[in-house]
């Protein structure tokens, strides 16, 4: 199957330019995806246009992740209501480190014949002077032209309005285009269908600079069933650093895929083939209880983004502190399943502390009283064992490792203890 007919059966064709699939098939080519350096770990969002280049390459062709640290000075207008907040370029700088560890975990840089690369456009963007640009590049853009483009209008359109500042922002990225094409011979730029407007003014910049035909291709904009913006949750974003996001909460995200969205997001973020698409998409139609696509999503793109290592600790975690209690669960498992939960130092002395008091010094309970009274209702749990004695103490031996009480309110209320020995 060729390249182009991959992405359409995987519904990662919003738009496209004609004859690229002539394009692809006349011989290798080199693509682009522009990467926003806005914070200094990619999130699940990125996944999509990552791994349009990671297809890319394995189909032959030659990836360029363009990491914007030029561009991330100014802030891209599309998809965005109002203007971002202006970074300096010692936060883009920081960012850009980050980024580029991520993106080597997707895209091969040693392969033979079309190693991967990644690039900082602020490379060729901050040494440009202001008026040499307008001179050069400015010229061959209308603001006519500049304001039908959908990223503008919609800014222009709304309450806020657009800054010069993100107005220019769409010649910076044409003029991306036209450096790549001149270095690399990069003809293909791809991206969110948001960037539609941006691609195309790098083609026409392309075209009128060199003469040459340039092609784009956007993906659809990943949104849920239910209406919720991708990769938000209540706990707020899933990012790709484990550091920000743990492994286990990262495979839990994709655990939790509603069965309305699961056959879509193994056509976007996996390697799995039709037929293994096909045969999970039975399996929740006939099986949903067994929750294997899910399974398959959380495993496959965990172990892309992390490793099959923390794939299986994170299964293994699961296992352990979601059955009835956690004698065989290890320090490190319980502090990255709780990494959010609230917690508390605490000195026991060797004769314990009553549980009743531990409850109330984490604010559990409202009072000594108070802790009473949950406990004869069988509203407590102590490393996911329901409490009932009011009279119990707690020891070091009660502790996981003998370094952590997990101490559970109801279903919901959790709070992890940090035993210090007195």
């Amino acid at each position: 199957m060729d390249l182009l007919s991959e992405f359409e059966w995987r519904d990662l064709v919003y738009d496209r330019t004609e004859g690229l699939r002539d394009a692809l098939a006349a011989g290798p080519t080199t693509g682009y995806i522009g990467f926003d350096p806005t914070a200094s770990s990619l999130h699940v969002g990125s996944l999509l246009p990552i791994l349009l280049l990671a297809r890319l390459q394995r189909a032959g062709h030659t990836p360029i992740a363009l990491v914007g640290g030029g561009t991330g000075m100014i802030g891209d207008p599309s998809g965005k209501t109002q203007e971002r907040t202006l970074l300096t370029p010692e936060q883009v700088d920081e960012n850009l480190a980050g980024i580029r560890a991520q993106l080597a975990r997707f895209l091969d840089f040693d392969a033979a014949g079309n190693p991967a690369r990644i690039l900082n456009n602020a490379d060729w963007l901050r040494p440009y002077e202001l008026i040499a640009f307008l001179r050069d590049i400015g010229k061959h853009f209308t603001v006519n032209y500049m304001m039908a483009k959908e990223s503008v209008k919609r800014r222009i359109e709304g309450d806020e309005g657009i800054s010069f500042t993100e107005f220019s922002y769409m010649l910076l990225m044409a003029y991306d285009f036209v450096v790549l094409f001149d270095r690399f011979g990069c003809t293909l730029q791809m991206g969110g269908s948001d960037q539609w407007g941006n691609i195309t003014a790098g083609m026409d910049l392309i075209r009128k600079l060199r003469g040459a035909h340039a092609h784009g291709l956007v993906a659809p904009l990943v949104t849920t069933t239910a209406g919720v913006k991708f990769g938000k949750t209540e706990a707020g974003t899933i990012w790709l650093d484990p550091n920000r996001t743990s492994p286990f909460h990262f495979y839990q995200f994709w655990l939790h895929t509603d069965d309305r969205d699961v056959d879509r997001y193994l056509k976007f973020f996996t390697f799995l083939t039709r037929d293994e698409i096909a045969a999970l998409a039975r399996e929740t139609a006939t099986a949903p209880e067994r929750r294997e696509a899910q399974r398959t999503l959380a495993r496959s793109v965990t172990a892309l983004v992390h490793g099959d290592e923390q794939v299986a600790r994170a299964e293994r975690a699961a296992a352990v502190l979601f059955g009835e209690g956690l004698s065989q669960a290890t320090v490190e498992d319980v502090l990255m399943v709780f990494a959010d939960a609230p917690s508390t130092s605490i000195a026991l002395p060797l004769d314990g502390m009553p549980l009743v008091d531990m409850l109330a010094a984490v604010k559990l309970a409202a009072s000594k009283s108070d802790a009473t009274r949950l406990l004869k209702s069988g509203g407590v749990y102590v490393n996911n064992v329901r409490a009932t004695d009011e009279r119990a103490r707690l020891t070091v031996a009660d502790a996981i490792g003998g370094e952590l009480i997990l101490l559970r309110k109801g279903r919901r209320d959790q709070h992890l203890v940090r035993v210090l020995r007195s």
